[in-house]
């Protein structure tokens, strides 16, 4: 193992509804980022991550993603995580049909 370990949350998206969710110390999924398992140990980290790769029946993608610790909570360290916490960054448009059925 490392040295040094930056503070990870496990991250993922709910695979029916598509958003971005965070794992909490409590083993349940959230929304919230403020929310997530803030993890400082390497061995912790990835057993979380274990623990979040055996749950294909609810989420999909999981994986570590590096944060910041804050008074306010975790932030993202790298801008894709920055930008999954926004939201989507396209919406469907009346006039696309690709988009009808979803």
């Amino acid at each position: 193992m490392s040295a040094h370990f930056a503070p990870r949350i496990v991250t993922a998206n709910h695979l029916l509804q598509g958003g971005v969710i965070y794992l909490a110390d409590n083993d349940m999924w959230v929304d919230d980022i403020r929310e997530a398992e803030i993890l400082t140990d390497e061995a912790d980290a990835q057993l979380r991550l274990l623990f979040a790769e055996q749950q294909p029946d609810t989420v999909v993608g999981a994986y570590l993603a590096k944060v910041t610790v804050t008074e306010h909570g975790p932030e993202p360290q790298h801008f894709r995580d920055q930008l999954r916490r926004t939201g989507p960054s396209h919406y469907a448009h009346p006039s696309d049909k690709r988009f009808e059925n979803v």
